[in-house]
């Protein structure tokens, strides 16, 4: 089994992470058979937000009794100093814990620093002084955010999206995180559900010493591909690098990554999927996307006011209402018959 050392924070895990943001869709015995499984079959990271609805309430019921045998990372999602120490004690309390290995600044627009007059590093360093954190992270999905958080010294791990479809604006992140001994969480290592091939994806962040990919499942079949690569890492072959540039030449440019930070719709457009709705029906059975409940979604386009919110949102600077009407295209040619 290959492990991976988070930078300076000399946490030492295999190199398979759990991403608990999916088991909010299943249910808490589901999720805690789940989440006992991965820790049977050899993961030690997991890592969940306040943000997750009843995730950590999930990752708490599953691990009571055995805290020092894993590592849990969780988020500070709001960002003002009195939400910051509300949320940590929502989260000690839920996870039924009195530390979290990792807390992380959950995708701020702006890196927290000492002095910048939001207090938040501030509070940052007096709740590891508690003992109520042990470590300090940073999300992000901004290229700027990311890259000055490396440069600050500030921070123990960046988490950034992170797969085989990534620039080398991203690859420089995680050799940036690598020169200044700062751990690298990958997340979206499979691009929200546009990579298919989990061996492929595995095999590519496994050249990467310093990464550590954080798989988000919530199917046991899933978590059993992942659990199985422990044992036997399945190797960069020709085969695989054929489908590695495939996918990057099919998916090259603006796609939705399926983040979320679009949403909520004040139409109630279910943004996150439906602006990646033809990538769905060309990677993924296609049965399931074109039944009643998803047609009447994607009909929920034609609302769309045009008021910039979302694009306003999206980290990647997509032009989103673009998006939405070009997938509703193609999804109607789908409905008729018609190949993508």
């Amino acid at each position: 089994m290959t492990y991976v050392t988070l930078g300076s924070t000399g946490i030492r895990v295999p190199k398979n992470g759990f991403g608990a943001l999916p088991i909010q869709r299943i249910s808490k015995e589901e999720a805690v058979s789940l989440l006992r499984r991965a820790y049977e079959g050899g993961i030690r990271f997991f890592d969940t937000a306040r943000a997750y609805t009843d995730s950590e309430e999930k990752v708490g019921a599953a691990f009571a009794g055995m805290r020092d045998k894993l590592y849990i990372a969780t988020k500070a999602p709001r960002f003002t100093v009195e939400a910051f120490w509300e949320d940590l004690e929502t989260s000690l309390r839920t996870l039924g814990t009195d530390y979290v290995d990792l807390y992380q600044f959950h995708n701020p627009s702006f890196c927290p620093k000492p002095g910048d007059g939001t207090g938040l590093y501030e509070a940052m360093l007096e709740a590891k002084a508690q003992g109520k954190i042990r470590h300090i992270g940073i999300t992000n999905h901004r290229l700027g955010v990311a890259r000055e958080a490396i440069a600050s010294g500030l921070y123990e791990t960046l988490q950034f999206p992170f797969s085989y479809l990534a620039s080398d604006k991203e690859r420089a992140l995680v050799e940036g995180c690598r020169e200044k001994n700062m751990g690298f969480i990958a997340m979206k290592a499979l691009a929200g559900g546009t990579i298919t091939n989990s061996a492929a994806a595995y095999a590519y962040l496994a050249r990467f010493e310093n990464v550590l990919p954080i798989w988000g499942v919530q199917r046991e079949r899933e978590l059993e591909e992942f659990l199985s690569y422990g044992e036997n890492p399945p190797e960069l072959t020709g085969a695989l690098e054929a489908e590695i540039e495939k996918d990057r030449r099919e998916l090259a440019g603006s796609f939705c990554r399926g983040c979320g930070y679009c949403m909520p719709c004040p139409q109630g457009i279910e943004i996150n999927q439906c602006a990646r709705m033809s990538l769905m029906i060309r990677r993924a059975p296609t049965q399931s996307w074109l039944e009643p409940d998803w047609q009447e979604k994607m009909e929920r386009i034609t609302a769309c006011l045009h008021c910039g919110q979302c694009s306003s949102r999206c980290p990647y600077g997509l032009d989103t209402p673009a998006l939405l009407e070009e997938n509703l295209r193609d999804y109607r040619e789908v409905l008729a018959g018609k190949p993508l």
